[in-house]
């Protein structure tokens, strides 16, 4: 059996799978760190993997390429991709938010703030008002805020924060988890793996609130979903990095991961 099959299954069955938005991944999580540029026939052995085939690759880089995120260069007879400088700045803010080290412990000074816009990571609990952990705080200076304790936080409020959407995304990554815990893999399905892992981290990162763990339901599937990846992220690195920087079906091996991968997750 295919120890990749779960992820890869519920990959496809997602709706439309947008494969450009699955190279945005790679770049952001395997690429940039080792050079900022990858070999097609690299990219294009680890998508096939997934299921993607090389016609279906070839229209995503081009369109990446027409909106100015990439730009095609040649050696020889090899071709190579890298991110343009406007996507690599877009990207690495990004990326630091998708990598943060996961809460340990209870936060103990939260800020209840009440006004017209909703602020950068804040929590909706009722009609212009919201909770947010009081360390490094956005701009709050057009809300009125209270600062203090959290006291009690029942149910009915951490379903409401915790959306019907926001469940299904978590339940669809503990699955994938789930799948992956007790299975030994290959350097390219290790590599396959924490590309369809962050891949679905980086879409809820991107479209939900940052929950922190004392705060989600009763019914999360996941007791602090960010641990839960960081775990999941730690067991496939070491095969994965063995592909990246491998030189198998004669593919040039990809630079050493720069100093900052290693922090990943607070790592």
């Amino acid at each position: 059996m295919d120890s990749l099959e779960p992820l890869i299954t519920a990959l496809h069955n997602e709706g439309r799978l947008r494969v450009w938005s699955l190279v945005v991944t790679v770049f952001g999580d395997a690429v940039q760190q080792r050079g900022g540029r990858i070999a097609t026939l690299r990219l294009q052995r680890l998508l096939e993997r997934v299921g993607v085939e090389a016609g279906t690759m070839r229209t995503a880089l081009s369109r990446l390429t027409s909106d100015g995120w990439v730009l095609r260069d040649r050696e020889g007879r090899n071709s190579f991709y890298r991110l343009s400088e406007s996507a690599t700045t877009e990207i690495a803010a990004a990326t630091r938010n998708f990598y943060a080290r996961p809460t340990s412990g209870k936060i103990r000074e939260w800020v209840m703030a009440s006004g017209e816009t909703p602020p950068i990571g804040g929590l909706k609990v009722a009609t212009n008002t919201w909770l947010m952990a009081g360390d490094d705080l956005p701009d709050l200076s057009n809300h009125v805020c209270v600062k203090g304790a959290l006291t009690a936080f029942p149910q009915g409020f951490r379903k409401r924060i915790l959306s019907t959407v926001h469940l299904e995304a978590l339940t669809a990554l503990s699955n994938d988890i789930n799948a992956l815990k007790g299975v030994q893999l290959s350097p390219l399905d290790a590599m396959a793996a924490r590309m369809l892992l962050i891949h679905r981290w980086r879409r809820i990162v991107l479209r939900f609130p940052d929950i922190p763990p004392e705060l989600l339901a009763a019914d999360a599937p996941l007791s602090n979903p960010r641990q839960a990846v960081a775990d999941a992220y730690l067991q496939l690195v070491g095969p994965s990095e063995d592909w990246l920087g491998g030189s198998v079906h004669g593919m040039t091996p990809m630079p050493a991961s720069d100093s900052a991968f290693t922090h990943r997750f607070g790592r």
